[in-house]
């Protein structure tokens, strides 16, 4: 039996615990850099497939390493994130989240069971690759400053340090049993924006005795989409989002300040940062121009998501292999972001989906929805596949 038949074969005998590890998560998450419990129990499993050299990084994130013959040749990593997002759960399976306000609804559950299910395949097999498996579980993908920034910072890409590493993602616009790949640009760059409005409040009636910063709110939101579409080039995409307003007390008082909280991302990094001059200055402009101050920040978050060409096209020869060409499909970009893009700035990554969908009928909730999940056997494929790009890297 070839190995690749032997992986195949392992993924689909351990298929029943990959599916009760993944309920264990889905019914107990916790949200970014508070995964204690996730952290105890990827432990607690390692422990169970003879995986004990390890180590913690970033507080709640684990780095392990599973050891083929001679070691010392290379080194890959395979990453999954732990987190969940605050969201109330409205699915009513009998693995639904037990905490209220808590729930997986990105797949960080299914990444974290499909890379210990493929550690488990490695692990057994270890006698028939070269060189070093690094796993790396990661908490906080979803919030600023990324997880992966702080598992970097803290060491876990380092001693040994990986030639190339690879994800995987839900992906619930493709069926189960299929791949998704794209080489170069793939996810946007990903920053916060916080804009405070302070002007000077009073009686809804008498507005000339105020600063109204609502009205002037509404101009800076206006004004901005403009000044995003108009002095950027077509041919590069970004979006500018605000997803919360926060100001007022009643509908006969003008309040003396007014918060806006959003999202800028990008294609391009040149831009990006040109772009948040661009925001600032019209935003303290707008407001000089009406008696208000602006306070603008905008923190530096996620940067783009590049796949490394030459190794996503080795990847997808690897997943042609192992699912049939027919199975495996060219993505489109996304204005979606993921940290790790950061692992891409220290080494070629590939960052690739599984179909989570059943027929394109069911399980057709996009991520960060309360309805979000998958169909099950999608983690089948998953779980091969990283187990597949790893021997395939490390034997290469």
């Amino acid at each position: 039996m070839s190995l690749k038949e032997r992986i195949q074969q392992m993924a689909a005998q351990y298929y029943p615990d990959v599916q009760a590890i993944r309920h264990h998560i889905h019914s107990h998450p916790e949200l970014s850099f508070q995964e204690h419990e996730t952290s105890a129990y990827v432990a607690a499993r390692l422990d169970e497939y003879g995986i004990t050299n390890r180590r913690t990084a970033a507080g709640t994130g684990i780095v392990a390493l599973i050891e083929g013959r001679n070691p010392g040749k290379r080194c890959i990593a395979l990453r999954a994130d732990m987190d969940a997002l605050p969201i109330q759960e409205e699915n009513t399976t009998n693995y639904r989240s037990q905490h209220d306000g808590v729930m997986h609804a990105c797949g960080h559950d299914v990444h974290t069971s499909c890379l210990l299910g493929a550690a488990r395949i490695l692990q057994a097999t270890r006698d028939e690759w070269e060189g070093t498996v690094k796993l790396i579980f990661q908490p906080g993908e979803e919030k600023h400053p990324g997880g992966a920034s702080l598992m970097i910072a803290d060491g876990a890409m380092e001693n040994p340090k990986p030639e190339a590493i690879f994800a995987l993602h839900v992906y619930p616009h493709l069926p189960t049993g299929t791949l998704g790949f794209r080489a170069g640009q793939y996810m946007a760059s990903a920053d916060e924006v916080y804009i405070t409005i302070e002007g000077k409040g009073g009686h809804a009636a008498l507005p000339h005795q105020t600063i109204d910063p609502i009205a002037i709110s509404a101009l800076v939101i206006t004004g901005l989409q403009q000044v995003i579409s108009r002095r950027s080039n077509p041919l590069i995409p970004s979006v500018l989002t605000f997803g919360r307003i926060a100001g007022g007390f009643a509908t006969n008082v003008i309040p003396g300040k007014v918060e806006i909280l959003g999202t800028f991302r990008a294609m391009d990094e040149k831009w990006r940062y040109e772009a948040h001059k661009l925001i600032k200055e019209y935003t303290e402009q707008t407001c000089a121009a009406w008696g208000a101050t602006a306070i603008v920040e905008i923190p530096v978050g996620y940067p783009m998501l590049f796949n490394d060409p030459a190794l996503t096209a080795k990847a997808v020869q690897w997943a042609n292999d192992y699912a049939g060409q027919e199975q495996v499909h060219e993505l489109d970009m996304r204005m979606a972001a993921e940290d790790f893009s950061f692992y891409t700035l220290h080494m070629p990554g590939c960052f690739f989906r599984i179909g989570t969908n059943k027929d394109d009928k069911e399980f057709l909730a996009p991520v960060h929805n309360p309805h979000f999940d998958i169909n099950e056997p999608s983690m089948e494929v998953g779980v091969g596949m990283m187990a597949w790009c790893a021997v395939n890297a490390l034997n290469g």
